[in-house]
């Protein structure tokens, strides 16, 4: 078992980790950025890291601060809740070659799921249907418009490295469509360091089934 656990996270996630953490006897060390100095998770985390200022691009994204927090606070382990760093397969390398553990799916499993087009191409590599949407990431809203025009409105813009609906568009015209693909590209950068989106068909009224696969070693 862990002696001393990392969250790199804030709010509620970290909140939940935290409890977890107490109920299993595991100190726990929060790292925030200035705007959370007074929240609840860096007061009830046994010890707590300033690591930058309020833009999470200055602070819950930055794998080095992150880091030299880990090295301080001298933890055996990270947590990544969700959201921010949690599907960034690189972080999770750079904890592995620390000697950290990663509390989570290895970096080379992140690699292939994490990145959503890279998911959706595998699948249908595997055989598996995927809702129709662009070949890969879209790189201009000139070729957000020509996937429109191949796969027909309404449609969903998706962040690659999205998580927590953040960086996530619904677009039913050309108008919302170019406005919601630099909105949600701005919004995957700042929640996840990565503007990339690809585009799907927007699913109206679906019935939502999500399995929840646990397969890490802890």
């Amino acid at each position: 078992m862990f002696e001393k656990v990392l969250i790199a996270n804030r709010g509620e996630i970290a909140l939940r980790v935290i409890r977890a953490c107490k109920e299993l006897g595991i100190r726990t060390l929060a790292v925030y950025s200035d705007a959370d100095v007074d929240s609840l998770h860096v007061q009830l985390a046994d010890e707590a890291i300033c690591i930058g200022a309020a833009p999470s691009s200055e602070s819950y994204l930055k794998i080095d601060r992150i880091m030299s927090a880990a090295e301080v606070g001298d933890v055996d382990a990270i947590h990544p809740g969700y959201g921010f760093l949690a599907e960034n397969a690189h972080f999770a390398e750079v904890v592995e070659s620390c000697k950290i553990k990663f509390i989570g799916p290895p970096s080379h499993v992140i690699q292939k799921m994490g990145d959503k087009d890279l998911a959706r191409a595998r699948a249908r590599r595997s055989g598996v249907p995927v809702t129709p949407g662009s070949d890969g990431v879209v790189e201009t809203d000139k070729d957000a418009v020509k996937v429109a025009k191949k796969i027909g409105y309404p449609l969903m813009i998706k962040a690659v490295a999205g998580g927590g609906g953040r960086g996530m568009r619904a677009a039913h015209n050309e108008t919302s469509l170019i406005a919601g693909f630099h909105s949600a590209r701005l919004e995957a950068d700042k929640a996840f360091g990565n503007p990339s989106v690809y585009i799907e068909k927007l699913i109206l009224n679906p019935h939502h089934i999500e399995f929840q696969i646990v397969a890490d070693r802890h």
